[in-house]
């Protein structure tokens, strides 16, 4: 569908209607990660730890969260496990730079990981195979 500002033979991309928190430390990441997300037509929150994630959930929850694992304050295995015993189900996304990204994503039963550094598409696929069924 052709609309205003854009060029007649580009279609806009679909919108799916999924919240997505980024939760990592380095606001480089979060900033792109986001950028990312945001072109496909995601709704984007950002946390810099696992404590902040957790608040930020409890304001707003997510459909989906993108965690790194190693964090100050509270680490993507503490932020799971507290995720968990406060009963939500939320899918979650690995990122991390470590070569154990597979493992470390059984570890905390992820849906999905990808591993730093990435491209666009990496992480649009891990998202697109871990977001919930419509």
């Amino acid at each position: 569908m052709w609309r205003p500002g854009r060029s007649p033979g580009r279609r806009q991309p679909p919108i799916p209607d999924v919240r997505v928190l980024i939760v990592d430390d380095e606001p480089d990441i979060r900033a792109t990660v986001s950028a990312m997300l945001e072109i496909e037509g995601y709704d984007v929150d950002e946390a810099a730890n696992g404590a902040d994630a957790l608040h930020a959930i409890e304001q707003r929850a997510p459909d989906l969260i993108l965690l790194d694992m190693r964090m100050p304050v509270l680490d993507g295995w503490g932020f799971a496990r507290e995720l968990r015993l406060r009963g939500h189900g939320i899918p979650i996304v690995v990122m991390t730079a470590a070569r154990d990204a597979a493992r470390w994503a059984g570890e905390i039963a992820a849906a999905s990981f990808v591993a730093k550094p990435f491209g666009f598409d990496d992480l649009i696929t891990a998202v697109e195979e871990a977001r919930p069924a419509d």
